[in-house]
């Protein structure tokens, strides 16, 4: 009886060493993984800070303001006034849709005795 328990005890340990040892591989596979996908979003957040350090470089205003007159002749631009702009209130928004009566109630030809 006691053969069999260690030999149940051996198998029992053997098992759990080849499920810790795939365990340990998964794990420093993903960990990999998870390296090179920290790596790519550092890569991508420094694209990110070019591009808007360039965005923000090709719209500066005194750029606008000389390519606007380059391209006068081209493009009519004119330049914009605070005056231009009108005021919220002065917006007019559409009036709702209103829903189509299905079932109409004459109330004014109903009596005492059909209400109860």
């Amino acid at each position: 009886m006691r053969s069999v328990i260690f030999v149940l005890t051996a198998l029992g340990v053997i098992g759990l060493a080849f499920w810790a040892y795939r365990e340990n591989y998964a794990t420093q596979a993903v960990l990999n993984d998870t390296d090179k996908l920290h790596f790519e979003i550092r890569n991508a957040y420094s694209r990110l800070a070019v591009l808007r350090a360039e965005w923000a470089f090709q719209n500066r205003p005194d750029r606008l303001r000389d390519l606007a007159e380059l391209n006068f002749e081209r493009l009519q631009l004119l330049p914009l006034h605070p005056d231009q702009f009108g005021q919220a209130d002065e917006v007019q928004y559409p009036a709702p849709d209103l829903l189509p009566i299905t079932n109409p109630v004459d109330v004014s030809t109903m009596n005492a005795e059909e209400k109860l």
